[in-house]
């Protein structure tokens, strides 16, 4: 048998396995979808958690410009968190149930990323009348917030409110933001950099708080 046709061969069948191999494998990775988190709108919320008003809305809905008051006493805005990816709560500092425990979680987020100059936290105050700007620095020292990191706020009670309800879907409760009206809830909220929300997630659980780790990293890779 004549060898020398097929030693000839060799390197070109070599060849054309490599590259059915670099073929195959660039086929699987086009036809594979990147993984993506959902995009929240009212109508894909527990209708129970979403303001009257909003309800109607399935495209396009970002949290609500705000104007309020940081542990440092400064105007903290949306433009603060302009180009930001954040996870936002609800809490109050005399709250001795589940903010506590909310708290240190969140302060387990603040440290894993508190060199990632694009990811931030924010805290509202559901007791906004009693947590001053003295009251939230107090809080924000024992809890170890970094200020540019971390806004704990306080401000208009209607303004909170409407934004628990009506921007975030927090709350199951309905109110007005009165005098008599008071939310309290667990929910952590994963905004993205466009203002919508991406996520919810249960404050004092410990394997959410992971979840929330690896979907922010996921946000940040579908930039």
């Amino acid at each position: 048998m004549d060898l020398s046709f097929f030693k000839k061969s060799v390197p070109t069948i070599l060849r054309i396995g490599v590259l059915f191999v670099i073929l195959v494998i660039i086929g699987v990775f086009l036809l594979t979808p990147k993984k993506k988190l959902p995009v929240y709108n009212p109508a894909d919320v527990n209708p129970r958690l979403v303001d009257d008003s909003v309800k109607h809305i399935r495209y396009n809905h970002k949290i609500a410009d705000f104007k309020l008051i940081n542990q440092n006493g400064e105007i903290i805005t949306q433009k603060d968190y302009e180009n930001k990816i954040y996870v936002a709560d609800f809490f109050f500092t005399r709250c001795q149930t589940i903010c506590p425990v909310m708290t240190t979680n969140m302060s387990d987020l603040q440290e894993y990323f508190k060199n990632d100059s694009t990811v931030k936290f924010l805290s509202h105050s559901v007791t906004p009348d009693i947590d001053s700007v003295s009251v939230l620095r107090a809080y924000a020292d024992k809890k170890g917030v970094i200020d540019s990191k971390w806004n704990l706020v306080t401000g208009d009670k209607k303004q909170i409110y409407n934004l628990a309800r009506k921007s975030y879907f927090a709350v199951l409760d309905e109110g007005d933001g009165g005098a008599q009206d008071f939310i309290h809830t667990e929910q952590f909220i994963l905004v993205d950099k466009d203002r919508q929300i991406r996520g919810y997630y249960d404050g004092t659980n410990k394997e959410d708080i992971q979840q929330i780790i690896k979907d922010i990293e996921l946000l940040k890779k579908n930039k």
